[in-house]
């Protein structure tokens, strides 16, 4: 067989960054004789699927949403006999979509997986070309952004990875007018660093603020820095910009993915919850200041192991101190069962499932403070090096 994916891969890389989807459907129609496809991008909420050749079309029955949910092909055939292939496009676990190609009958095992391998250059692809274009993230959003949310999801890692065995996922809410609250991670090796930050405020006052936190937190990670040069580093650009009339409550954690042990610098309010089997158990950490609240703050590393199938989940005082009409707080008890329902999920579903809760919880209006839920499996079997992308 003819290396069919290498023909679509080459079309892919000589397209404009605006013309990805375009190119892929010329490309798919000549090479695999599809009768049409589209490419359908995950909204800023995880709650819809947006295409890009026909705005406004429907994605149809459940299997695109479907597909997005599993990570793998669905296939779908209809009484005219043609097969509609639905490919999940995610690179480094991130989940961006899906791409839907429609065969004239159905195809081979060996097609599928030509066209899953189409679906992952896409992908890749189309990460690379967000820095390139705005067409993409027209197409995700139902409304417009506030100016904060803008430059809160501008600063993103992304919103899921994979490294070796440990699956890292995270959203953001209200997705359209977020201002401080924030995530941010990276990989390294056998070293996984993730923080958490409840940021002060509303608006684009907060969102600066956390920009800074955020900059300055990657400016002591990128040059060798530990966690608490990170956080020392963050405190004292906050400090000496605000003179502590602001600051940043923030959690740092850094994985040893080979060990299975947790390095944390709790700076605030951000708590963390560990699901392990059916129980949630909060992770009691010693509190440290806030960054930025005084000159020169000297901060200390905690540590707790983490086993084999251990869900960790991080959350802001938005999430956890949630009291709507006077209720009592989502983290006294909705919350965790919120959580345990997620044993069955991968990561990448389980925030949204918190997350949904959480607006059940306020019973549909709207969230009264920014929220964030970070999720983080570890399954501690492979070698630390095995990373993937599916």
């Amino acid at each position: 067989m003819p290396d069919m994916a290498g023909q679509v891969s080459r079309v892919l890389r000589e397209a404009p960054p605006d013309q990805l989807a375009e190119a892929a459907d010329r490309a798919l129609r000549q090479v695999f004789g599809a009768a049409r496809t589209e490419v359908f991008l995950a909204d800023y909420r995880f709650t819809g699927l947006c295409p890009l050749l026909v705005p406004g079309r429907s994605p149809g029955p459940g299997a695109v949403r479907r597909c997005f949910s599993s990570q793998e092909p669905v296939l779908d055939t209809g009484e005219d006999g043609r097969c509609r292939v639905h490919l999940p496009l995610s690179v480094w676990g991130e989940r961006l979509g899906v791409l839907l190609v429609e065969l004239p009958s159905v195809p081979a095992a060996a097609i599928v997986h030509a066209v899953r391998d189409v679906a992952g250059e896409l992908a890749v692809a189309l990460r690379a070309a967000d820095r390139e274009t705005d067409r993409y993230r027209r197409a995700r959003r139902r409304e417009r952004l506030s100016m904060a949310a803008e430059m809160q999801w501008d600063l993103l890692p992304g919103r899921s990875v994979r490294h070796g065995d440990v699956l890292l996922a995270g959203q953001l809410e209200p997705a359209y007018t977020v201002g401080g609250d924030h995530f941010d991670w990276s990989v390294d090796e056998d070293r996984l660093t993730v923080t958490v930050l409840n940021g002060a405020g509303s608006g684009l006052a907060a969102a600066l603020l956390t920009a800074v936190a955020v900059n300055a937190m990657r400016n002591a990670r990128r040059s060798g820095g530990g966690l608490v040069e990170q956080a020392e580093l963050a405190s004292d650009t906050i400090f000496y910009q605000h003179r502590g009339r602001r600051h940043v409550a923030t959690l740092l954690l850094e994985l040893d993915c080979a060990r299975g042990v947790v390095r944390a610098v709790d700076a605030g309010s951000p708590h963390v919850l560990r699901l392990r089997g059916g129980t949630v158990t909060p992770i009691a950490l010693e509190q440290q200041l806030p960054l930025g609240m005084f000159a020169e703050t000297r901060y200390d590393v905690q540590e707790f192991a983490v086993e084999p199938g251990d869900r960790l989940f991080v959350v802001s005082d938005g999430v956890y101190a949630a009291q709507p009409d006077g209720r009592e707080a989502y983290g006294k008890r909705a919350m965790a069962r919120a959580m345990r329902s997620t044993r069955l999920q991968p990561a990448t579903e389980a925030v949204g499932t918190v997350m949904r809760e959480l607006h059940a919880y306020h019973a549909d209006a709207d969230l009264r403070d920014d929220a964030v839920v970070v999720c983080l499996d570890w399954r501690g079997s492979s070698p630390p090096g095995d990373v993937g992308g599916r």
